[in-house]
């Protein structure tokens, strides 16, 4: 993995196994706050998750995704996977987010991320 690449992690419990560098935010609004940073700048991989907890789920973050596309300006990512346990939730992210012209991989069950206080990965 090159140290220089830009990840970024919205999820509210799991992280990168291989212990890959990333910033990561545990709430949707942690998650609108560390995108807000990557306005002006080269994001390499995006990676959401749809349920952050409670009644917590990425739209708000997706909602800022959109309105960069609708004001012609979207955000510069390389990919944005989408690693959620919710089948339908995933689906409907990659639609919205396929609309506006990012590029979305479906990773539901990637092995990439994972509980690391041991429990089994979703």
């Amino acid at each position: 993995m090159d140290a220089r690449r830009t990840i970024v992690l919205v999820d509210d419990l799991r992280s990168f196994v291989d212990g890959r560098r990333a910033e990561v935010a545990r709430s949707s609004a942690a998650g609108v706050e560390l995108l807000g940073r990557y306005r002006d700048r080269r994001l390499d991989e995006l990676w959401l998750d749809h349920d952050l907890g409670g009644d917590d789920t990425i739209w708000p973050v997706v909602e800022v995704l959109e309105r960069a596309a609708f004001d012609k300006c979207p955000f510069d990512v390389g990919v944005i996977n989408v690693h959620s346990a919710n089948p339908a939730g995933a689906a409907k992210l990659a639609q919205v987010l396929r609309r506006w012209g990012y590029r979305v991989r479906v990773a539901s069950g990637s092995t990439d991320v994972g509980y690391l206080d041991g429990l089994p990965l979703s």
